[in-house]
């Protein structure tokens, strides 16, 4: 078409990536005026323009016109494709939209059943599990209960089982680790929220650790195997004797059980009672020198009890106990039940400490009793060898074992001599 009709316009300028509107206007002034004309003929160069505007007008119309069939036809090619086009994508889309209606009826909604009866099937192995778990906890409520049956008070006519308190003890504490397993996933997940677990707690497991501790620690406060001190009974015989060393070490064994800090806080207890009436006591017979042997024999007599508590608890170790096995290094720590009293109480062995704490108690007492004067004083000072003599006496005496003598030689010289000067040291010479 440009060839059969050709252009005076240079559409290879208006063609240019770089074409400048404002530069060709300035060329086409340039062109039809001279430098020196004032004013500018604008009007040629703007009809110029406007031409050329004419001109590309009447050029496209005229391709327009010439091409009109052809583009018609093109169109309407391209109208005719794009129709068949759509027909066949939209059969395609029906085709997917059946396919997917299928898929959500065949699969979807029996993936959402399936769904709905796995949640079921979830919760009911929940509940039974839960239900298994109070099941649990409810059979050895009832065990619990008729072990602390067996226990007894020790008071009436029925014997007393004290091994059924190691039982009860161990009971309790499985109770406690079903109870405490209340992790996800664990057996006693959700048994908190069970109001009979709750009634549980407070009716059997509550009332039964309170009464193992107490029991436990009754035991400890009458432990007494000396027959050094004056009763009215006859001495205990050999039965008797391994009896009380059997339910000591029962009541050992179920504190350590149920709580360490509690066994070594009752046998500290138990420690600091001795201490206590023997001060108060040997204060009262320095005073009245008359009562002096025989409270002397009593104090022997609570020193060889701690010297058999002693014993018992140095065989008694930690591995016995099934439920609560101490770690590696508490072993290494804890070979028996009388290292960790020891250490809480940083000493060596259980009768120096009954010594030298007792001699560090008669001190202000003897040096108050000196200070007061009297025919107590002087009788003291009068008969201070007679004084030395029986303490020392006392302190081997008490600290021999119940076999016989153990170690007078040389062995608690050192506590007799803290005893005798605790006491001498307050008389002067």
């Amino acid at each position: 078409m440009a060839e059969s009709e050709p252009s005076y316009i240079d559409y290879e300028v208006f063609l240019d990536p770089d074409f400048s509107p404002t530069a060709f206007a300035n060329s086409l002034v340039i062109a039809t005026n001279n430098p020196s004309d004032h004013p500018l003929d604008l009007s040629t160069p703007l009809s110029r323009v406007l031409f050329d505007i004419q001109d590309v007008d009447t050029h496209i119309h005229t391709l327009t016109t010439k091409s009109a069939i052809p583009l018609l036809t093109h169109t309407k090619d391209q109208a005719d494709a794009a129709q068949h086009i759509l027909d066949e994508v939209e059969a395609q889309v029906a085709n997917l939209t059946d396919g997917y209606q299928r898929l959500e009826k065949e699969v979807i909604q029996r993936h959402r059943e399936a769904d709905e009866v796995r949640v079921a099937v979830e919760r009911l192995w929940e509940t039974v599990k839960v239900g298994r778990a109070v099941g649990r906890c409810l059979l050895l409520g009832r065990q619990l209960e008729a072990q602390i049956a067996e226990v007894g008070t020790g008071t009436g006519t029925k014997r007393e089982d004290h091994k059924a308190m190691i039982r009860a003890a161990n009971t309790l504490l499985t109770v406690r680790h079903l109870l405490a397993a209340s992790g996800p996933g664990e057996e006693g997940e959700h048994l908190t929220k069970v109001n009979l677990i709750t009634y549980l707690q407070s009716s059997v497991l509550a009332p039964t650790d309170s009464t193992l501790r107490n029991r436990a620690q009754q035991i400890i406060r009458e432990f007494s195997m000396s027959s050094l001190a004056p009763s009215p009974a006859a001495p205990a015989t050999y039965a008797q004797s391994e009896e009380t060393k059997s339910r000591t070490t029962s009541a050992f064994i179920t504190l350590r059980l149920l709580s360490q800090p509690l066994l070594l806080s009752s046998l500290q207890a138990y420690l600091r009672t001795s201490l206590t009436s023997s001060l108060a006591s040997i204060a009262r017979a320095l005073g009245n020198l008359s009562t002096l042997d025989r409270t002397l024999l009593e104090v022997s007599a609570r020193c060889q009890n701690i010297v058999a508590l002693e014993s018992l608890l140095e065989i008694v170790k930690p591995l016995q106990f099934g439920l609560e096995q101490p770690s590696s290094i508490e072993l290494e720590q804890d070979g028996n039940l009388l290292q960790p009293l020891l250490v809480a109480l940083d000493t060596s062995s259980l009768p120096s400490f009954f010594w030298r704490s007792l001699a560090e108690g008669l001190g202000p007492r003897v040096a108050e009793l000196m200070a007061k004067g009297g025919v107590s004083a002087r009788a003291l000072r009068t008969q201070r060898e007679r004084v030395r003599e029986s303490i020392r006496e006392c302190v081997f005496r008490g600290s021999q074992g119940l076999g016989g003598l153990k170690g007078r030689e040389g062995a608690w010289e050192r506590e007799a001599a803290v005893m005798v000067g605790s006491i001498m040291g307050s008389l002067g010479r």
